[in-house]
């Protein structure tokens, strides 16, 4: 369905006091664009209609018109960079933003999140939550499935010679 015949549906929602739907609906358009910030403007005065700050400045949190205090009520919430990396839901390169201070903000928290996680990260591959909170890269990782694997290895061996014992 185009974007357009949507939102005459998120107008009729709320025209009708479905504010919920409205929100499900303009979620599910600000995933489908999520460049375009027009739809994450709509998203956020639905979530001012359900009295929610935070979620308000983060679908605001690409305009320059946004509200400060909606804006340090999501920096509040999301208080890690990689949380905020997740928490804006953008996709591609800071380079499809249709502002100049959107594709500023964008490169902003993407480079805190390289920083707090220690690797370059993009929209692309946006760190997982236990990566973000605990910081580890591509190698912590690397090492945990290794060490998983020995294990397992290890297991294997002790079960396979004991089989071979009951045997003998």
């Amino acid at each position: 369905m185009p974007p357009r015949d949507t939102l005459a549906r998120v107008d009729a929602d709320l025209a009708a006091g479905r504010v919920p739907v409205a929100r499900q609906r303009l979620r599910g358009l600000v995933s489908s664009f999520p460049d375009d910030l027009t739809l994450r403007r709509r998203l956020a005065e639905v979530y001012r209609l359900y009295g929610e700050p935070a979620e308000a400045g983060r679908w605001m949190y690409l305009e320059q018109d946004r509200d400060a205090a909606e804006t340090a009520a999501f920096e509040a919430r999301y208080h890690t960079a990689p949380q905020r990396m997740r928490a804006l839901a953008w996709r591609g390169p800071e380079s499809l933003a249709r502002t100049a201070f959107a594709g500023e903000q964008l490169a902003a928290v993407r480079a805190a999140c390289s920083e707090a996680v220690g690797r370059p990260v993009d929209w692309d591959t946006v760190p997982s939550g236990e990566e973000a909170a605990s910081g580890k890269g591509a190698f912590a990782d690397s090492l945990t499935k290794a060490g998983c694997l020995v294990a397992i290895l290890v297991f294997l061996s002790i079960w396979v010679n004991g089989l071979v014992a009951l045997f003998d």
